[in-house]
């Protein structure tokens, strides 16, 4: 998936919004409400990487599975290491196992478990 494809993806959620709240190359999507508490992230994104970095919340016991299964699988850079993951977009995880990933990120962070 090309970032303009994920972006859209991410922002098909529910309540989901983009924000740079650290700096212009790192686009953090939010889920909630901008004004009350200002949103939960549950995917960043570094712009401007080649391959595209995307860091998305995961349960922590398949955190370690997919991390043993893809080389292009990190602990989250600058993140929880525990909860989090960074995923170098080669294609070596499938667009469809990206956005399971994704969906799992959103449903943890709106405290629905890792339904997908």
């Amino acid at each position: 998936m090309k970032h303009k494809e994920i972006e859209e993806y991410l922002l098909s959620f529910p309540n989901s919004w983009l924000d740079y709240p650290f700096d212009e190359t790192t686009a953090v999507y939010k889920v909630g409400h901008k004004d009350e508490d200002g949103g939960k992230m549950f995917a960043l994104i570094a712009e401007n990487t080649n391959p595209l970095r995307i860091s998305l919340k995961c349960d922590p016991n398949l955190s370690l599975k997919l991390r043993e299964e893809y080389e292009t699988v990190l602990p989250g850079y600058h993140l929880n290491k525990k909860h989090w993951n960074t995923i170098i977009c080669t294609g070596q995880v499938s667009d469809d196992d990206l956005k399971s990933l994704i969906n799992i990120s959103y449903n943890l962070v709106i405290g629905q478990g890792a339904v997908s």
